[in-house]
């Protein structure tokens, strides 16, 4: 996992940036949990489940989004294990596929 270690952008390595996401997650993951427990609660009728319940949906597709980026850091670290490339070499990422990728670590950060 020596190539994890490579800079990214400034004294930022990659493997920051993939711990950095990681955490994010998790701490997100906890907070949509007990969001969505603090609601349940207060379903007493129809009436409260027909404004509660959206409520916990978009909760729920924010935790699948969560695990969407779980998903595409693991695929990053595979390319990254398997093409066994050195740094200069990028990881087996094309420029682009770079660029993407920092342009969700930005959307991502954004979003805290």
């Amino acid at each position: 996992m020596g190539n994890l270690e490579s800079n990214v952008f400034g004294k930022k390595k990659f493997s920051d940036i993939l711990k950095e996401i990681y955490d994010n997650q998790k701490k997100k993951e906890i907070q949509i949990t007990s969001l969505i427990g603090e609601l349940k609660p207060l379903i007493n009728d129809l009436g409260d489940a027909t404004l509660i319940v959206p409520l916990i949906k978009e909760y729920m597709e924010l935790g699948i989004k969560n695990d969407e980026q779980l998903v595409k850091m693991a695929t990053i670290i595979q390319r990254a294990l398997a093409s066994g490339k050195s740094e200069e070499e990028g990881f087996g990422m094309t420029e682009e596929e770079k660029q993407q990728l920092l342009g969700e670590i930005e959307k991502f950060n954004k979003k805290d």
